[in-house]
């Protein structure tokens, strides 16, 4: 049976469509990967890119995306309101049919040497690739983002996993990771322009800081829109459902007299994960699996 990977990458422009263009250019009309979609946004100056696909073709587009990245964005000269350490800011990669997180893990190995190797740009290893506890956080890694890090890229604490104690010196460093399962991306938008209001509530709901474990969670600006969000990673979405995360960023704003005007998925999700916020926010009781009509067409299809 042919196995199947789910990718997220970022990498930080999200204004230049030529660059943007150019990037995700190598996800498309590649044997045995898929293009899911791909979400720049201005503001924040990132694009993320979903793709799925086998481990050898989708191992060969990160590397292809990585070297545009690299070519394209200079970080020296790069701003945006998103955490960010390297032009090829993030590479992670999670199983998604009949592969095991181990060999995830394996790969995401193979892919950070090929980074290095290929490329120059030292890597950092994250998630369940992390050389000790403190790595698997992307908070503590970006911590003082590229402008800071690359004063401190040479202590021992702050290094790069492969590669000198430096980061490069216009593309930074990228991070590599395999995780358990597709990371939810999701934002709560407030109905405030006060960025101290939303960073507040960040740091409330993600999990370095006394809140949910499972989340990362930042303050960020819309500048077109004059509002802020919440915006969250969320790497387990049974342990902390969506609607935990949206009710207490609700209940956190309204200490602020600030409402919540909306909210928004940044690429896909696990259908389970609609599932579960349904079950909260209908408060539907004895409910089972079954009662979606869609799970008995994919039954029917198997058989």
């Amino acid at each position: 049976m042919k196995q199947y990977i789910h990718t997220v990458p970022n990498f930080s422009d999200g204004r230049r469509t030529e660059v943007i263009e150019a990037v995700v250019g190598e996800f498309r009309n590649k044997k045995g990967v898929k293009l899911v979609g791909y979400f720049p946004d201005p503001d924040f100056n990132r694009t993320v890119i979903e793709a799925i696909g086998e481990p050898e073709p989708l191992q060969k587009a990160l590397l292809k995306m990585t070297k545009k990245s690299v070519e394209l964005i200079n970080m020296e000269e790069q701003t945006g309101s998103h955490p960010r350490i390297g032009a090829q800011d993030t590479i992670p990669i999670f199983p998604l049919k009949d592969i095991s997180l181990d060999e995830c893990i394996d790969l995401a190995e193979i892919i950070g040497e090929q980074v290095y190797k290929q490329i120059g740009i030292p890597v950092y290893f994250s998630g369940e690739n992390a050389r000790n506890p403190k790595r698997k956080s992307l908070d503590y890694i970006r911590k003082g983002q590229y402008e800071a890090l690359k004063l401190v890229a040479n202590t021992p604490e702050r290094a790069p996993d492969l590669g000198p104690a430096a980061l490069h010196p216009t593309a930074g460093a990228v991070i590599v990771s395999a995780g358990t399962r597709p990371l939810v991306a999701y934002n709560v938008i407030l109905g405030t322009n006060n960025l101290e209001i939303a960073k507040s509530i960040a740091k409330i709901v993600r999990g370095p800081s006394g809140g949910f474990s499972t989340v990362r969670a930042v303050g960020l600006k819309f500048t077109e829109r004059d509002q802020v969000a919440v915006s969250m990673n969320m790497f387990d979405y049974e342990q902390t459902p969506i609607s935990r995360t949206y009710e207490l960023v609700k209940m956190e704003a309204g200490r602020y007299g600030v409402p919540v005007v909306g909210s928004e998925l940044i690429g896909t999700l696990p259908q389970e994960a609609l599932v579960l916020a349904a079950e909260y926010f209908l408060q539907l009781e004895n409910f089972n699996r079954e009662q979606i009509i869609d799970n008995h067409l994919v039954e029917l299809n198997r058989d």
